[in-house]
């Protein structure tokens, strides 16, 4: 069965926190990436600073470079691979912002079974991104278009920025055209994503805090608060125990709202919004108020005008009246 590609964490409006010379790059390469994709993936692979072939050997090293930039690993097998140039073209239109792993399920049948195991999919081709080591699955049993895979990327970089993963590709900077630079952000603004690159998420919530006690209006402030309120209630967490929690105790709402920022952190957008309304529906009192508060905070982290926050949204009015 073919999973539609998922963006892999929320949305956020950063007001000019927009890497440009990546754009400038991806619009400038693009009659040079038509050409590779043209000429089939194996040319892609062998002529692109930005696409490598993992094995099991080199499994472990690709991994450890998604602390610097993400890593977005294609499990792939002959026969199943129709489309694999747009990702692979993907990978030179984004100039090194992320580096494409191409990994023979054939050639390496032992990492093959542990990446399908551990991300629990059903088919291959199998696409997943690696951020601090952490996997995040976009989809799996065929590959989309490009410009379907273009904004689930996109997604993968904020939530990698959002995490202080900002590094390039070697050979990618280099390549980039300059561009006029965009207007500064709002101080507090610079001073918040600084601290959250920096790990320091108690930092970035204080100044999120005070931009938003200088405009209460203020969305960016907004979102990035409740962006770092996620970041910061999954410190710590075992994903596995606290799912195992949660599934033995479907009404604790406490074991249930970790999940739920599991869910939304890894990309489960829907998954969230529906733990959380099943909640509101099953509860009463503080309980249900307890729910219904955090499902409004993710709705702050995903973006008032995100298609899945709005049907969330009417499920839960209905819930409630």
């Amino acid at each position: 069965m073919t999973q539609q590609p998922t963006p892999p964490g929320a949305k956020l409006n950063l007001r000019g926190a927009v890497d440009l010379g990546a754009l400038a790059a991806r619009n400038s390469r693009r009659e040079e990436v038509a050409r590779r994709a043209a000429a089939g993936p194996e040319a892609a692979t062998a002529r692109s600073p930005f696409v490598v072939d993992v094995t099991e050997e080199t499994f472990t090293e690709v991994v450890q470079q998604s602390v610097e930039f993400p890593v977005v690993l294609d499990l792939w097998a002959e026969g199943y691979d129709t489309g694999a140039e747009a990702l692979q073209s993907l990978a030179d239109e984004f100039a090194g912002a992320f580096l494409l792993g191409r990994v023979d399920a054939q050639a390496n049948p032992q990492l093959a079974q542990s990446l399908v195991q551990s991300l629990q999919a059903r088919a291959i081709p199998l696409v997943a991104a690696i951020v601090k080591g952490q996997p995040i699955p976009l989809f799996t049993g065929s590959y989309p278009s490009a410009e379907e895979i273009r904004p689930v990327l996109e997604e993968v970089l904020r939530v990698a920025e959002a995490n202080g993963v900002t590094g390039r590709v070697a050979g990618g900077a280099a390549e980039a055209p300059e561009v006029p630079d965009e207007p500064a952000l709002p101080p507090l603004h610079a001073e918040a994503l600084a601290a959250v690159q920096t790990g320091d998420l108690d930092a970035a919530a204080a100044a999120w805090q005070r931009a938003l006690a200088q405009d209460p209006r203020d969305s960016a402030a907004t979102e990035g608060l409740a962006r770092v309120g996620v970041l910061r209630r999954l410190q710590g967490v075992d994903a596995t125990a606290a799912r195992a929690a949660a599934a033995d105790a479907p009404d604790d709402v406490a074991a249930q709202l970790v999940v739920a920022d599991l869910d939304l952190a890894g990309g489960h957008v829907e998954d969230a919004f529906a733990r959380l309304l099943g909640l509101v529906q099953r509860t009463a009192g503080e309980e249900r108020d307890s729910a219904r508060t955090h499902l409004l905070e993710l709705f702050s982290v995903v973006g008032a005008s995100d298609p899945r926050v709005v049907k969330a949204r009417q499920a839960l009015a209905r819930a409630l009246f």
